[in-house]
């Protein structure tokens, strides 16, 4: 039995050990400054700031005004402080910093910099409030156009057979805007759904391929552009058909309507299947203008176009990339975009094989 009767004798050193095991236990950064100088820290900090050695001035460690203010402000007083501290570079980021009081006694006052990094959060905030942005705006313009070709109908065209004609074919043109936008945020939606869900079945993705390339050929003769289809024999892969499908479907859509070289003869959109390693490979390949670097780091976010006129005019929605992005993640795969100004776009999409389990080389 352990005598509780006479506890045991205070030992400083024993208080600083202790502490030391404390925030090493603790997941966020952790930072211990005794007067001006870092005296202690966890591993997440010594990882957020590798050149940081102990002693060090913590204004040569987090040269941040508002956080070494805090810091001082909380040695003097005892009174815990939060702050924010934003990081630019190598990347943006965003910090919580709790700075709290820490005594032991027979030593000088300490402060605990506890850093919550808050960069995913507001990252998802930014997006969140953007897709909702985007989204109200890219309905209410052909909403608003079907309401006023409604009401102009109803007044003063009433009796106008030739302007109910002209504005009843814009508004079937603006209905089926919207109904594209719906059918493509619910699809979003869906995929989103069931992201970490992979899929398992069994695809023909060569009979996927070539089905879709046979369904859009009208498109490609009302654009003056021929197909070109390559493919190895069946390729069989883990996958939902649909979602493949889709894949497909957008990205030589894509190629058809926005990689045509004017003026003169185009060349034709030049698609390729086939097994790399354990990974069946879709490439579509176009010979328009290209796609400056600057926009290639964003043709997967939603909404985001390179042309928003000629977009709208050419039925896009702005998301068919942001789908194949997802699908593409949902199947385990990759989508790379290699493009330049004058040289035509490459969009090459590697899907696991059925037989391949392991998917880590491109995960």
């Amino acid at each position: 039995m352990v005598d509780t009767s006479h506890p045991a004798p205070w030992h400083p050193a024993r208080d600083v050990e202790l502490a030391r095991a404390l925030i090493a236990a603790l997941p966020d950064p952790v930072i211990i400054v005794t007067g001006d100088r870092v005296s202690d820290a966890n591993e997440p900090a010594r990882a957020l700031f590798p050149k940081m050695r102990m002693g060090d001035l913590l204004a040569f460690v987090l040269r941040s005004p508002d956080v070494l203010d805090a810091t001082e402000d909380v040695r003097e007083t005892g009174i815990a402080r939060t702050v924010s501290w934003r990081e630019r570079v190598p990347v943006e980021r965003i910090f919580e910093v709790c700075a709290a009081p820490f005594e032991i006694a027979g030593r000088p006052r300490s402060v605990v910099l506890t850093l919550r990094d808050l960069t995913e959060a507001h990252r998802v905030e930014r997006m969140r409030v953007d897709f909702v942005a985007n989204a109200s705006h890219e309905l209410r313009t052909p909403l608003a156009s079907l309401l006023g070709f409604i009401e102009t109908l109803q007044g003063a065209a009433k009796d106008d057979a030739t302007a109910r004609e002209r504005f009843l074919a814009i508004m079937r043109d603006q209905g089926r805007r919207m109904a594209r936008l719906v059918e493509d945020l619910l699809s979003l939606s869906r995929i989103e759904q069931n992201q970490h869900v992979q899929p398992e079945g069994p695809v023909d993705l060569t009979a996927v391929v070539g089905h879709v390339v046979d369904t859009l050929h009208p498109m490609a003769r009302e654009n003056g552009v021929d197909i070109s289809f390559t493919n190895a024999d069946s390729v069989i892969v883990l996958g939902d058909r649909d979602e493949l499908v889709r894949v497909a479907e957008n990205l030589i859509e894509n190629a058809i309507k926005y990689g045509v070289r004017e003026p003169g003869p185009s060349e034709p959109v030049n698609i390729t299947l086939a097994i790399d390693r354990k990974f069946a490979v879709l490439r579509v390949r176009d010979h328009g203008t290209g796609i400056a670097p600057e926009h290639l780091p964003r043709l997967t976010e939603r909404f985001y176009r390179i042309d928003a006129g000629q977009s709208r005019a050419k039925g896009g929605t702005g998301l068919g990339l942001a789908i194949v992005k997802h699908i593409v993640a949902r199947h385990r795969g990759r989508l790379d975009i290699e493009s330049s100004k004058g040289e035509g776009s490459t969009f090459s999409v590697a899907i696991p094989l059925a037989n391949q389990k392991q998917f880590s080389d491109f995960v």
